[in-house]
């Protein structure tokens, strides 16, 4: 199918991006174009106005302010992928993106497209909410910054205005020595997974766990932090007795069953993730001492 009729904008500054997102009727905004183009062309979204943020240059950088990192907008993902300030500061973005599609995907799509996007499967809104990332959105009102953790609403739902663009994402990189680890399951590489596990550990005293941050993905209508694994690693030594414990409530996890695979299927594949992330994370944590 091709979609339906629609009036095209190019705007050059985020200005005029701003003006013409508050005053176009049914308008949506074109970044990487990897998720709308193929929902236009299926007529699943039929806007009247495509505003197309390709030629906002000011949304384009990757950056250090302090002790955080800022993403534009308009950063593709191979790009994100690429960049050493990711490699260095946030290595679990960079090993979650080698999942996220193919080369020729992450050569368009931007990471402010995938959270926005918010496919509970999707790979970056899993770790932008694993690194407490927050989201700076712009209208003509001024800025607001949302934390990712009240982002998502409902399912492919975020809380974003209708005339708000998000222009930047921020993340505050753990300490050096911290352990990570991001692992999923599909049925085939690139695509959307059945269930994901992204995993932050940092390190206490005597070798304890001080915080953990546990966000999985794929099992239900949003990703979603696991608070009771968590906590329960808090304190703890990243070992294996500990990591069994803390994921024995992922028999009460709420998830979704479809024709990809039933409840109990994704229950005991989070459970299969979680765990393997763990380890990985641990052993990373470990060699850097």
């Amino acid at each position: 199918m091709k979609p339906a009729p629609f009036r095209y904008h190019r705007p050059r500054t985020l200005a005029q991006a701003v003006e013409m997102i508050a005053t176009l009727a049914n308008a949506k905004l074109l970044a990487g174009g990897q998720s709308l183009m193929p929902m236009m062309n299926m007529r699943f979204v039929m806007p009247e106005n495509v505003i197309d943020l390709n030629s906002v240059d000011e949304l384009s950088f990757i950056r250090e302010e302090g002790d955080t990192v800022c993403i534009g907008a308009m950063v593709r993902q191979r790009d994100l992928e690429r960049s050493p300030i990711v490699r260095g500061r946030l290595p679990l973005l960079a090993e979650a993106l080698r999942f996220t599609g193919h080369t020729q995907t992450r050569n368009r799509g931007t990471f402010a497209g995938s959270l926005c996007h918010l496919d509970p499967a999707a790979e970056q809104p899993a770790v932008a909410l694993t690194y407490d990332a927050e989201i700076v959105a712009t209208s003509a009102r001024g800025k607001r910054v949302i934390a990712m953790s009240q982002f998502p609403v409902a399912y492919m739902t975020t809380c974003l205005e209708p005339d708000e663009i998000v222009t930047e994402i921020r993340i505050s990189p753990p300490p050096p020595r911290h352990g990570y680890a991001f692992v999923e399951f599909a049925r085939r590489h690139g695509d959307f997974a059945l269930a994901s596990a992204a995993v932050l550990l940092l390190p206490g005293k005597d070798g304890a766990i001080e915080r953990a941050a546990i966000t999985v993905g794929g099992v239900g209508s949003v990703p979603f932090r696991f608070a009771a694994a968590e906590k329960a690693l808090s304190g703890k030594k990243a070992e294996e007795a500990h990591f069994l414990a803390a994921v024995e409530p992922c028999s009460e996890l709420e998830v979704v069953a479809d024709v990809h695979a039933p409840a109990a299927y994704r229950r005991q594949l989070a459970r299969v993730l979680i765990l393997r992330a763990l380890r990985t994370a641990a052993d990373r944590l470990n060699s850097t001492h």
